[in-house]
């Protein structure tokens, strides 16, 4: 890495209550309106396959639906996407953070942020934490719990605050 170079932070963000806590959060302790962040920051959501939700029984062909559900699914997962980052970038912008890169890559989160952690030689990777309980984590799986196993650098699980 050369000098002037900034160590990379990667923030995974979705459409949930938890990611935009850590978004926010990270903004909060490592930048301000004065200094620039000690990091550059890249805000990725990992985009659903339109298979997760629909059996697909060929090329364009779906079990049990009308030709081009698959397409209008996957659409409506795009128009998604593009929504979260738009609250991304307000929430940076609000915060007076403009040097944020923001990615959406498909597949599953877990898998998704890993991946984006070696792609940029991340130092750092920051999840918010749904707070599941060991039934629910164990039906669902745990992204936060994944990365925190399998990525290569420092994880944040950034947990939901509790009473107010």
């Amino acid at each position: 890495m050369a000098a002037t170079e900034k160590p990379v932070m990667v923030i995974g963000i979705d459409d949930s209550e938890y990611s935009i806590a850590a978004l926010e959060w990270t903004l909060d302790h490592f930048s301000s309106a004065i200094y620039p962040p000690p990091f550059k920051i890249i805000v990725v959501h990992a985009k659903p396959i339109p298979e997760t939700f629909v059996g697909v029984a060929g090329p364009g062909m779906v079990f049990g639906s009308e030709p081009g559900l698959y397409q209008v699914l996957d659409q409506n997962l795009k128009r998604k996407a593009a929504r979260i980052i738009e609250k991304a970038r307000e929430i940076c912008a609000a915060k007076s953070v403009s040097e944020v890169k923001f990615e959406v890559e498909e597949g599953d989160a877990r898998y998704v942020l890993c991946k984006a952690v070696s792609k940029h030689n991340a130092s750092m990777l920051v999840v918010g934490s749904h707070g599941y309980g060991a039934i629910k984590r164990a039906l669902l799986g745990s992204v936060s719990d994944y990365c925190a196993h399998n990525a290569p650098c420092t994880v944040t699980i950034v947990k939901p605050k509790t009473g107010a």
